[in-house]
Order: C-alpha cells, then sequence, then structure tokens
C-alpha cells in the first residue's frame, strides 16, 4: 500500500463511484477543492482510497472520505484515516475533524473521534460533526 497525492479528477470520479452512484460528477466537486490536499491510497497501482484535507490555522478538516465499494471492509480506510491522524500530529495540527454521515459515526469512533453538536440532514443524509483534540504525546481527547 502507497498513499500518494491525487490528481483531482481521480478523487472525482472515485467519491462519484463510492458516494453518488446515481449523480453527474458536479455533486461531487467542492467550492474549494482546489485548496485542498487529496490523499489517495494505491494497492499494486490501483486507487482504492481517497480523502480530501483541508487546513485552516491549527485545525485539519477531512472530507469526502470513500473506498471502492468491493474493498471495503478491508482495512483501506483504516489505513489511510490512521495516516492522515499522524501527518497531522507530525505537523502539529491541534484539531481533525469531519462531518460523519452518521452511519459512518461507529467507523469514526475507532480513532477517537467523538460526536459533537446535533445532527443535521443534507440530501437525504444525517449529518453529525466529529472531532478529535491532538495532544502530540500520543494520546487523543476531544473538548
Amino acid at each position: 500500500m502507497t498513499v500518494n497525492e491525487v490528481p483531482l479528477s481521480d478523487v472525482w470520479q472515485l467519491r462519484q463511484e463510492v458516494m453518488y452512484p446515481h449523480d453527474s460528477i458536479d455533486v461531487v466537486k467542492l467550492d474549494n477543492d482546489q485548496a485542498g490536499i487529496h490523499l489517495g491510497l494505491y494497492e499494486e497501482g490501483q486507487l482504492i482510497t481517497v480523502i480530501s484535507l483541508f487546513l485552516s490555522e491549527q485545525k485539519l478538516q477531512f472530507r469526502k472520505f470513500a473506498t471502492r465499494k468491493n474493498f471495503q471492509g478491508n482495512g483501506f480506510g483504516t489505513f489511510l484515516l490512521q495516516y492522515v491522524i499522524e501527518w497531522a500530529k507530525a505537523n502539529h495540527y491541534k484539531i481533525v475533524w469531519c462531518n460523519a454521515r452518521v452511519s459512518a459515526v461507529d467507523f469514526y469512533k475507532q480513532f477517537d473521534l467523538k460526536p459533537f453538536g446535533e445532527t443535521w440532514e443534507k440530501n437525504g443524509i444525517e449529518y453529525i460533526k466529529m472531532q478529535m483534540e491532538l495532544n502530540h504525546h500520543g494520546n487523543n481527547t476531544c473538548y
């Protein structure tokens, strides 16, 4: 497995395939995609998982985290998210957060992200903010 930056065209294609298969590719494009860092996990040259990082002050938000359906449940997303958390620690970010689909809350709890605030609905999908504070000493806490 290798983690590399991914061209936006490849990111959009995988996002659309996994997250919004019945919508056009324009639905998966974010207004600020050009400002993000887009990482992908590759296995034997094939792009398996993508995640987009948006940095502000000491906070790292990850968005549009998607793993090809036929590879889900095999640890690829876990590997990439752990990579992102370690990268955030090494670069002295204090908060890692996302707007999580409620259906993915248990997955994110494995990484010590905790639900924060109230849920909301967008396009028929329920979300909640999840975040963790990085203390750079090996333990992660949320405030």
